[in-house]
């Protein structure tokens, strides 16, 4: 049914929900490891997941979405994890740790949200910071959280493509897909997977 299956934990020690750069990494891992081609299948907490490597780049499939709820000022989500998405000026000055942990605390209780700050830069480019529960903190860069962003940025039309562009301050990635009637479905997130060092554990 799957090549493998992927079991993320986060910061805190707690068994999370998906995490879509996690799940970008896995592959690539997979890939060094032989256990996959340049295709595969995998397992997830929130269901099936494929994905292709291409040299460096890893696409995922993301699972799709039928709802995003409009607030008052913020749009609210989930891409394999909850996802709060909410427009600033500025944001390269905001306060992501005290405002994130303001909304995520306040607006969600225990249970908690990714709290997403967004600022557009193009037409279909936006930079955005993200406040991660579970590590209670900003992380430098949320695959289910770029992908909540790019679905909501189009839902509210501050974009009409396809083809979102995400800054992060871990770098760029892309967000792809299709609209059938009121869903988002065909959803891919793109970018690189570098495998930056190993090791060895002597038994």
């Amino acid at each position: 049914e799957s090549d493998f299956e992927m079991v993320y934990y986060n910061a805190d020690g707690r068994l999370g929900s998906m995490c879509g750069n996690g799940g970008r990494c896995i592959v690539a891992f997979a890939k060094y490891l032989d256990i996959i081609g340049d295709i595969t299948t995998f397992k997830a907490v929130d269901g099936m997941h494929s994905a292709k490597v291409n040299n460096k780049e890893v696409s995922l499939r993301m699972k799709d979405v039928s709802e995003i709820a409009l607030k008052h000022q913020y749009f609210f989500l989930d891409t394999g994890s909850p996802h709060h998405v909410q427009l600033v000026s500025d944001l390269e000055t905001l306060d992501v740790n005290k405002e994130g942990a303001k909304i995520r605390y306040g607006l969600y209780g225990a249970k908690g949200s990714n709290i997403n700050f967004v600022e557009q830069k193009g037409p279909n480019q936006f930079f955005v910071r993200t406040y991660e529960r579970g590590v209670e903190n900003e992380t430098l860069s949320c695959g289910t959280g770029v992908t909540a962003v790019a679905l909501s940025m189009y839902s509210k039309g501050a974009t009409k493509d396809h083809n979102v562009q995400i800054l992060t301050r871990g770098g760029a990635l892309s967000v792809s897909f299709k609209v059938r009637d009121s869903s988002f479905i065909d959803i891919s997130l793109k970018g690189p997977a570098k495998q930056v060092f190993k090791g060895k554990i002597e038994v």
